[in-house]
């Protein structure tokens, strides 16, 4: 970290301060910001009492607890000579199936069901799908199954991308941390530890972002470096990029550049955010949406480095996507030039103060 460690003055540190709360409604871009005063309240894994699927998930888990063989005795008991032929083939078939089929059917509709809301933007609603999930990955997995913890890392990035909730996404995070951690030194298929690993990448992105929010720099920046070599790990075991996890390079990077700056490292933030735009450009081309706010971020760090002329080339470049995608009046392209016009009166205030 030394080779990129800037030492600040009084005032500097007051700007990085000033401009980091700028950089706060930005992040709704993954998460929704919560009230300033807002308390969270206790986590609370909440059952639906009128929902008798739910009852019956319920009574299977007590059912796990019994001897199998009990339990077969109490469900598919005859009742003697009364019983059909049908009945018996309906009894067999249900013993076939076996008591677990019910919530393995409703843990894939829920996980199914999560996306279509998502999508939907029925966050709410996708927040208390997942919480179906843990408790029906309880029941399936048990409690100290990496699967189980896998749900409930999912829970913990839903409670801070969908509800904006970052205290709640801290306790479920760490709740799941040390079973991922246990499994994924002690299997042996490689099936199993990427998917460990994609679990791991999405958690520790979810503690440092939830520890940005809260403004605890080095917390958050420690948890991201951890998002960061699981990430590493897992691109090693696909043998090259990874693509459809939760938490993109992108997300990653850019998260691991605004807690460099929350803690006062211009360059260092000033290097994931050229990764980043690297990364988009290469993906995506150089004429995307998803290069505005970076351009304009790394522009507000290149004016804290005093470095002008460079913060209003990535302004001008932002204000050019917007005018190109959307039109000259849009508000993506109005606040593009408030931002330029604002950097070019700070360019000429340095050149007097200069003189």
């Amino acid at each position: 970290m030394g080779s990129f460690s800037l030492r600040l003055t009084a005032s500097k540190k007051g700007k990085i301060e000033q401009t980091f709360k700028c950089f706060l409604p930005t992040l709704t871009s993954h998460v929704i910001l919560v009230r300033n005063k807002m308390r969270a309240s206790p986590i609370r894994i909440p059952t639906v009492s009128s929902d008798t699927d739910w009852d019956f998930c319920f009574h299977l888990s007590q059912q796990t607890k019994t001897p199998a063989h009990e339990r077969t005795d109490e469900l598919y008991s005859t009742s003697g000579s009364g019983e059909s032929e049908e009945d018996n083939a309906r009894a067999k078939k249900e013993k076939d199936i076996g008591p677990m089929s019910l919530p393995k059917e409703k843990l894939a509709q829920s996980q199914k069901k999560i996306a279509q809301l998502i999508k939907g933007k029925m966050n709410i609603q996708a927040n208390k799908e997942l919480i179906r999930c843990v408790i029906l990955s309880r029941i399936i997995f048990g409690e100290e199954h990496w699967k189980c913890a896998q749900a409930l890392a999912s829970l913990a990035y839903g409670y801070l991308t969908l509800r904006g909730l970052p205290a709640q996404a801290k306790k479920h995070a760490e709740s799941a941390k040390n079973t991922l951690l246990t499994w994924k030194g002690n299997t042996a298929l490689d099936k199993e530890k990427e998917e460990i690993l994609e679990a791991l990448v999405m958690l520790y992105y979810t503690l440092g972002v939830a520890w940005l929010l809260q403004r605890h720099g080095r917390e958050a920046y420690f948890n991201l470096q951890q998002s960061e070599r699981n990430m590493k790990e897992l691109k090693e075991s696909y043998k090259g990029g990874v693509g459809g996890l939760q938490v993109s390079e992108k997300d990653l990077t850019v998260a691991l550049g605004r807690a460099s700056l929350a803690n006062g490292w211009l360059n260092l933030a000033l290097t994931y955010f050229e990764k980043a735009i690297g990364n988009v450009i290469a993906a995506k081309g150089d004429r995307t949406s998803d290069l505005v706010s970076l351009y304009e971020e790394i522009a507000q760090i290149e004016q804290l480095r005093r470095n002008h002329d460079q913060a209003i080339q990535y302004l001008q470049r932002a204000h050019s996507i917007c005018v190109s995608l959307f039109t000259e009046v849009s508000p993506q392209a109005a606040r593009a030039s408030t931002l330029l016009a604002k950097a070019y009166a700070m360019s000429g205030e340095a050149q007097h103060r200069g003189r």
